[in-house]
């Protein structure tokens, strides 16, 4: 336990930046498993909403630093050649 008063803020806002990550990370996995469970129904208009919210999301998570940019780029092209196949 730190003893410096500096050091015990860190303690604090670094608490609660690894709450908001984890709270992040688990929205932009929520999006991505609708988007999937859309594909896999073969409904193309819900597919293509949720498509632009996962989009988003990870675009999001990319400008955060809670995804890689290439993580983040790989897994658009997943989810664009999916919706293009569905087409």
């Amino acid at each position: 336990m730190p003893n410096i008063k500096s050091a015990k803020k860190r303690v604090k806002v670094t608490a609660v930046k690894t709450m908001q990550n984890k709270m992040f990370r688990t929205q932009l996995k929520t999006e991505m498993k609708k988007y999937e469970a859309a594909v896999a129904a073969g409904d193309l208009a819900l597919a293509q909403e949720t498509y632009k919210a996962a989009v988003k999301k990870i675009d999001k998570a990319v400008s955060r630093g809670i995804l890689h940019k290439n993580a983040g780029a790989r897994k658009k092209s997943q989810f664009t050649k999916k919706l293009n196949a569905m087409a």
